[in-house]
């Protein structure tokens, strides 16, 4: 989520199974919305033994169903995430000051965080438009095409950087997408500079991003705040005297209280 390194633990402390567990529940994706346990036990490294006994122990607590042969997730597994939304103190946290934010700007705005090679959002304000722009709660999209990506990044030091570059994919989503690793070490260097994160339609075309970090007291990263938006409302010069500063003003007011 931020360059904070997880907690060391005595492997012997670990549940085996759990991580087992979580690891199929992961396994299934846009393209692989449906398997069969011979092709699971492929996706995770288990045995196909050991795949079907994950399999079916998920359709039992209803977090999978299954045909007799393939296997495919239901909704019961949103139920994970909607726990982690319904405790942590963050999304809570920053809810009402995206919702002021949104009116002040005109603009929807979002709190996401980084959670290894993906951007997560994790709040979202109600637009005060009719037709909105943006990702909802729960989308997750590549670092590197998206303005979180490099907000986040840039409060990473240069050997975390590097080795988080090392180990990303670089798929290209639109004509214009970051695909050099090099280049996109120097947009996040450049965001470290300029204390905030740009996109130039990365994702999708006619769509631009602009994000800030987001730190708590102790100067910590926790996430980023940001916007997206079509390109040409908002030139780059435009977007950055009228969405900046208030996103700027937002950060500077919740590290305050993080």
């Amino acid at each position: 989520m931020s360059s904070r390194a997880r907690p060391e633990f005595d492997r012997s402390l670990l549940i085996e199974g759990l991580g087992k567990g979580l690891r199929m529940i992961e396994a299934f994706s846009d393209d692989w919305p449906r398997m069969t346990a011979t092709e699971a036990a492929q996706r995770t490294g288990m045995t196909r033994t050991a795949a079907r006994r994950y399999l079916v122990s998920l359709v039992h607590y209803g977090y999978a169903e299954t045909d007799g042969k393939h296997y495919w997730l239901t909704p019961g597994v949103l139920r994970l995430g909607q726990s982690y939304l319904d405790a942590a103190r963050l999304p809570r946290l920053v809810q009402p000051f995206l919702q002021r934010l949104s009116m002040q700007t005109g603009e929807t705005a979002n709190l996401s965080v980084l959670d290894g090679h993906e951007v997560v959002y994790l709040v979202r304000s109600n637009s005060p438009r009719i037709v909105s722009i943006g990702f909802h709660v729960g989308a997750r999209l590549p670092a590197h095409v998206v303005s979180p990506g490099p907000a986040v990044l840039s409060t990473f030091g240069a050997e975390a950087l590097d080795a988080w570059l090392a180990d990303h994919r670089f798929v290209r989503f639109a004509p214009t997408t970051m695909t050099d690793p090099a280049e996109f070490r120097s947009a996040v260097l450049l965001a470290t500079q300029r204390g905030y994160g740009w996109a130039r339609q990365y994702m999708d075309p006619g769509l631009c991003g602009l994000a800030v970090p987001l730190s708590d007291r102790k100067g910590r990263c926790v996430g980023a705040l940001s916007m997206t938006f079509q390109a040409q409302t908002y030139p780059e010069e435009q977007c950055l005297t009228r969405l900046l500063p208030p996103l700027q003003d937002v950060a500077g007011t919740l590290r305050a209280i993080l």
